[in-house]
């Protein structure tokens, strides 16, 4: 009669998260079957997976894009949320802090030769006084949200950025350039309408590349350049830089051939950037 060796090793181990080997876990990833604890265990649509195998599944899933070529995400627009909130936090100092905040970051051609920051933030500074107290900066962050979370989900995010930026630098431009025949060369300018020109000029286009009507977009557009030449105080130079800005980079985002979308992308912005530059260089040395 033989009798079980109390020194021999079990002939079964138990089932150990490979993680958390200190756990016990008869639960096993459906895809690597190896057990999962109950951290690292992922819900699926049959039994579950292991942190692991979800992790691995995201980064060789292929990226879901929309016809512009960006990546598809949820949740929210975050660069179209950022761009409102700076120019809010911004609008607070002008009222807290006085004039001595929007002085400092107004834009003016005669300082921004030799502060050229001012040529973009000047584009986060709106009125504070008389009838565009609160006007100004309502109908700007309206159509910011409007237009902004739009081409934020179709260019995606550095794209929607560059197109905002770029549209403030472009609307402040054509101020330069126009400076001596429309404006005085020490007339301060502030607002974020060349952005949101810019923002204007770019849904016309993604909304031709995708053939679907852009008449509305279109009498707005004419509807306050309209608004520009009648209403005083309004800067419709700056107006008409961005929309032109918006107009050239959303063609270069729209039609770029799609396997040559991100260096289009970035060349085209480049190369806008750097003409704009120029012409406020040579404008200001001709002053």
């Amino acid at each position: 009669m033989s009798a079980p060796d109390p020194s021999a090793p079990p002939t079964s181990s138990v089932p150990v998260c490979p993680r958390h080997p200190d756990r016990v876990s008869y639960v096993r990833c459906q895809r690597c079957e190896r057990p999962a604890c109950a951290e690292c265990q992922r819900p699926a649509a049959v039994g579950v997976h292991c942190v692991d195998c979800v992790r691995e599944a995201a980064r060789t899933a292929p990226v879901r894009r929309t016809v512009f070529g960006a990546p598809v995400r949820g949740g929210r627009p975050v660069v179209t949320l950022t761009l409102i909130g700076l120019c809010v936090a911004s609008y607070v100092l002008q009222w807290v802090v006085g004039l001595a905040w929007t002085s400092a970051l107004v834009f003016q051609p005669a300082i921004a030769s030799i502060e050229p920051w001012r040529y973009f933030t000047g584009g986060f500074l709106h009125s504070t006084q008389g009838y565009l107290a609160f006007t100004h900066l309502g109908f700007n962050m309206y159509v910011l949200w409007v237009l902004g979370r739009e081409l934020e989900v179709a260019l995606g995010r550095w794209r929607m950025a560059a197109l905002f930026l770029v549209s403030v630098l472009g609307g402040h431009v054509m101020v330069t350039m126009l400076t001596g025949v429309t404006t005085d060369w020490f007339q301060g300018v502030l607002g974020a309408s060349g952005g949101v020109f810019g923002l204007f000029g770019a849904i016309v286009v993604v909304l031709r590349r995708m053939r679907r009507s852009a008449s509305g977009v279109v009498g707005v557009i004419a509807l306050n350049a309209v608004i520009g030449f009648v209403v005083p105080n309004i800067a419709w130079e700056a107006h008409l830089g961005g929309l032109l800005v918006g107009l050239l980079l959303g063609s270069a985002y729209a039609f770029a051939p799609r396997d040559r979308r991100a260096f289009v992308g970035v060349g085209a912005t480049a190369l806008v950037t750097v003409v704009l530059v120029v012409l406020a260089v040579v404008r200001t040395a001709l002053a």
